[in-house]
């Protein structure tokens, strides 16, 4: 099992400064005030909910493989969703492509929509990681997962609480390393929307 600390606030991790790292964290926290403040704004974290709010249209497709996918097409936004996902699967890629309208709208029209075959693929691309930070903002707020810390709950224990997977929770955790809490980074699976 992975832990956060031995006992949670313990100062465990000590982030490494490379301007990478720098750069990644202002990033991640530019992404964190643009999900707070769209659900601030909107007084929800339901994914069906925001897309409404925002104009999306969510039309469920029967994909074999891809779950999600962000398109503008004619002005006109769009997310397709697989139509036979888990409610918890289905509520955090709804959210991711929701990220993708919020952060990337402009590559989207720019590109005609994105590309399925890299949908979630962290490894390939900024964008799917950024949709993912989106993701975990909105769907795993701040204040339960931290009581759940202090709790000496572990990630998986979190995950489960929180109906959620347990790679969206470790992405999590890099959002609060990078608003300075001092927690070990937990390992994800980069394609664990794929």
């Amino acid at each position: 099992m992975s832990s956060f600390s031995d006992s949670a606030f313990d100062k465990i991790y000590l982030p490494t400064v490379e301007w990478g790292c720098l750069l990644l964290d202002i990033q991640t926290l530019e992404i964190v005030r643009k999900a707070n403040r769209l659900t601030n704004e909107l007084g929800t974290n339901d994914p069906h909910k925001i897309a409404r709010e925002l104009g999306i249209e969510v039309i469920p497709l029967s994909f074999k493989k891809q779950r999600g996918a962000y398109k503008v097409l004619m002005r006109n936004r769009f997310i397709f969703i697989k139509d036979d996902l888990h409610p918890v699967m289905e509520r955090i890629v709804m959210l991711h492509e929701i990220g993708h309208d919020a952060l990337h709208r402009e590559e989207a029209v720019k590109a005609g929509g994105f590309k399925e075959f890299n949908i979630f693929d962290m490894r390939q691309s900024r964008m799917e990681y950024e949709a993912n930070i989106f993701a975990s903002q909105i769907s795993l707020p701040d204040d339960e997962i931290l009581e759940y810390i202090e709790n000496g709950y572990d990630i998986q224990q979190i995950a489960r609480a929180m109906h959620s997977d347990i790679n969206l929770v470790a992405l999590k955790t890099d959002t609060l390393i990078a608003q300075g809490y001092r927690f070990r980074h937990q390992e994800y699976r980069n394609q664990f929307l794929k």
